[in-house]
């Protein structure tokens, strides 16, 4: 009987391993012999300490032309160019001083200081007559100073 297939062959099928709970299994332990290993090792650090910063006072620069606008709390201005004094100037000086200035200097900049208790809205006034003389090089002081210095 050649070819024929016996009824006893016909009620049995062919072993399968399944590989996808196989590959489930795997990656369970890969995972729990990951978390293991984090959790033995210890981070630990040396007690050090670290160097503390020095105020160190900067060099006057002879050539400096920079303007210093100083906003205070009451809202008064103070005017500094280069290594000059700084003097009290009133809201209507601020315009013309920053357009002579704009004109006798090639590379005009101006640093925006305030005093501990400034309000934002007089550093705004500042910014906003700097930008109308068309002067392009602002900057804002992120450290507090005394008034009038």
């Amino acid at each position: 009987m050649a070819g024929t297939s016996s009824k006893a062959d016909e009620g049995k099928k062919k072993a399968r391993i399944e590989i996808i709970p196989l590959i489930d299994v795997i990656f369970f332990l890969l995972a729990t012999f990951v978390l293991f290993t984090l959790s033995l090792s210890r981070i630990s650090s040396l007690p050090i300490t670290l160097p503390v910063a020095q105020n160190v006072p900067q060099q006057a620069n002879p050539n400096d032309t920079t303007v210093y606008l100083q906003v205070s709390e009451d809202g008064t201005y103070y005017w500094k160019q280069g290594n000059g004094n700084p003097e009290l100037i009133s809201t209507s000086e601020i315009a013309p001083r920053l357009r002579d200035y704009r004109q006798s200097e090639n590379n005009a900049r101006v640093l925006i200081r305030g005093d501990n208790k400034a309000r934002f809205g007089a550093a705004v006034y500042a910014l906003d007559e700097i930008r109308k003389a068309g002067i392009e090089q602002v900057s804002v002081e992120t450290v507090s100073s005394p008034t009038g210095k």
